[in-house]
């Protein structure tokens, strides 16, 4: 009979425990997420994802639609630079200064545009203009026309142009000799901006060298 009582006494409680474990249960699978979880932002702290999407690789120095940036011309092409001509100075023989610097004997001396070049070869192009024998314009005289010279090399310091030159200098006269001075040393302070010039033909000062023709 003490057993029965014990038994009738515990049973309400073993149930009333079943039913509070069961709530329990129930309560808490109620909370459990239907779905995953999301995932941490991109960029975030800890983030080791790989982003979604890259961006297209681009050229170093180009534009798009457009050529490189910063690329030189092609050759030949329209943007390549052309050399500004060069002036060289020929005779307007008996000319009296009309139509340049009178000098010598009654003549003038006029500068005439001929092919150029960029930089040193500026010097090199005006010079040789004199010295191809056959490139004055009409109606104007070359008296380094019939000389067998050649351009050497030049220099310039900033004041002074400085040009050698080796060969033969054949003057048909003696208004030939302050022709061929006033030529030489007029082209070459031109073709450089220079303010005095020192020529030499063979190793000899220009006016050396006359001295002797």
């Amino acid at each position: 009979m003490a057993e029965k009582r014990r038994s009738d006494r515990c049973g309400p409680s073993a149930m009333a425990a079943a039913g509070c474990l069961a709530l329990l249960l129930a309560g808490c699978s109620s909370q459990l997420p239907l779905t995953d979880p999301p995932l941490p932002a991109q960029g975030g702290p800890g983030s080791s994802a790989a982003p979604l999407a890259l961006l297209p690789a681009t050229t170093s120095g180009t534009e798009a639609g457009g050529a490189a940036v910063g690329a030189s011309p092609l050759p030949g092409s329209s943007t390549e630079a052309t050399a500004a001509p060069v002036t060289a100075y020929f005779v307007l023989v008996d000319d009296g200064g009309r139509h340049g610097v009178r000098f010598g004997c009654n003549d003038s001396l006029v500068g005439a545009a001929r092919a150029g070049g960029a930089g040193d070869a500026r010097l090199k192009a005006a010079v040789s203009a004199l010295l191809d024998g056959g490139g004055q314009p009409e109606n104007l005289y070359n008296a380094l026309g019939t000389s067998r010279l050649r351009f050497l090399s030049g220099s310039f310091d900033g004041t002074t142009v400085t040009v050698y030159l080796a060969g033969t200098l054949n003057p048909g006269g003696a208004c030939d000799l302050p022709r061929v001075e006033a030529q030489l040393t007029q082209t070459a302070l031109e073709a450089v901006g220079a303010v005095k010039a020192a020529i030499y033909i063979n190793g000899e000062s220009l006016a050396d060298y006359l001295k002797l023709r």
